[in-house]
């Protein structure tokens, strides 16, 4: 005679200790969940919907400059330490775990135009308005020492902005002209200039550590060379641009804050064109900093706003904005990929964090298992109309809400216009401008 008899190992189904969690067995063939898509669905509509409610970006503010903020500088080891410098010519370093400011040094006379730390993390330089570049120790003076630069190099005009090589003791500023300097010296080892109008930034490729690139007021962006004497060639566009910044991860890619409310990202053996258009702001892009995985990059704008764009799209994921902040002069985004930093003209900086919803601290093994699974299910259902609703709705100020809405209005204006120009003309007179190459006037090598 056979019998037979259900056999069940305790192991998978008793608990260890009364703290534990009750196991359930789980049968994973697929004929038994006819309904798992409509359940998977559901969780992720469940998943989009928390992540919306737990949103909260906004992590500090930190206030103690008397003055707008108008730069600010990463530590290139730590990081918690940030530099910050004000229109009043003042420099602040702040300690971001404590959220405090552990130094501050009156640097320049007028404004401070721009700073940058050395590559080792020892000492860190300063731009102003009075004509000065200053090295300054990052330590604090001992007791009884007195604030004072570690050099001081006199230059004949102002200087708008500096940048550090990333692995030599080499940096440059820009003004009438790119200078090259040896820290050792007082005078430019060379000088670089291709037309006559001043040069507001200029940035040192991460990777390729010879390359420059920089934007000056009469609409150009222009590419060095540090090995050669000459620049190597120059992109015009419609509207000046303010600042660029280089891909940390990939060497021929940069992105460019433009006047005309757009960024521009180029690929620089290929200047006819740009890789991508940017198009969201409302107003002037002043700067943009790039993160360091290389996907996304951060503008802050003039509309009082700034905006998280991934490198590959046209619209930005995320949008930060507090009542009280004002136009926003100068971002960055933190080595650890986790947080931004913003400083804005009404004297304050404030700390976010990059992925708005992102829960901080130590995370339990179950809650990270969860976090990774919601956010598998809303990367498989992010085209569907409702998730992808509620998962692109941001809360916009009235004054931005407004200026979209006409923007919105003015495009579709200019698109009527062209189409009823191109459907009255002969045919291949009007030629089908694409949107990249509307905003290139030329290149020039």
């Amino acid at each position: 005679m056979r019998v037979k008899v259900l056999s069940r190992n305790p192991d998978d189904y008793v608990r260890e200790t009364k703290l534990d969690l009750q196991r359930v067995p789980r049968n994973y063939d697929p004929a038994l969940h006819p309904f798992e898509v409509a359940r998977e669905y559901t969780r992720a509509l469940n998943a989009t919907k928390l992540e919306r409610v737990f949103a909260k970006p906004f992590l500090s503010s930190l206030d103690g400059h008397r003055d707008g903020v108008n730069c600010m500088a990463k530590h290139p080891k730590s990081l918690s330490t940030v530099l910050s410098g004000a229109c009043d010519g003042e420099v602040k370093i702040w300690n971001l775990t404590r959220r405090q400011c552990i130094r501050t040094i009156q640097a320049h006379e007028g404004f401070v135009r721009g700073m940058c730390a050395r590559f080792c993390g020892t000492s860190f330089f300063t731009v102003g308005d009075d004509k000065t570049v200053k090295q300054w120790k990052m330590e604090s003076p001992e007791y009884g020492e007195e604030e004072e630069p570690i050099h001081t190099i006199l230059g004949k005009t102002v200087y708008t902005g500096i940048d550090h090589h990333w692995k030599e003791p080499v940096f440059a500023t820009c003004g009438h002209q790119v200078d090259i300097w040896d820290e050792q010296r007082t005078s430019p080892k060379c000088s670089l200039t291709w037309g006559f109008d001043s040069i507001s930034s200029v940035k040192f490729n991460p990777i390729e550590t010879y390359l420059l690139g920089s934007c000056a007021s009469d609409r150009n962006i222009v590419l060095y060379d540090m090995r050669k004497s000459t620049p190597l060639k120059k992109v015009i566009l419609n509207m000046r641009t303010n600042t660029l910044c280089w891909n940390p991860m990939e060497a021929f890619i940069f992105t460019a804050a433009n006047e005309d409310y757009n960024l521009y990202t180029f690929d620089m053996r290929f200047l006819e064109s740009p890789v991508m258009v940017h198009m969201d702001h409302v107003s002037a892009v002043l700067d943009v900093d790039y993160s360091p995985t290389g996907k996304e990059f951060v503008s802050a704008s003039f509309d009082k706003s700034i905006r998280i764009f991934p490198v590959d799209k046209g619209h930005s994921r995320e949008v930060y904005h507090t009542k009280r902040m004002q136009h926003v002069i100068t971002v960055k985004w933190t080595s650890d990929n986790k947080y931004i930093l913003c400083g804005s003209d009404e004297m304050n900086i404030r700390l976010w964090k990059a992925n708005a919803s992102e829960k901080l601290g130590v995370l339990a093994p179950r809650e990270k298992a969860a976090m990774n699974y919601n956010q598998k299910l809303k990367e498989k259902f992010q085209f569907h109309p409702q998730i992808r609703r509620i998962a692109q709705h941001r809360h916009l100020p009235k004054s931005i809400y407004c200026q979209i809405k006409e923007q919105r209005i003015m495009r579709e204006a200019r698109r009527r216009k062209e189409l009823n120009r191109r459907k009255h003309s002969k045919p291949g007179s009007v030629p089908l401008v694409p949107e990249r190459k509307k905003h290139i006037v030329a290149v020039v090598k």
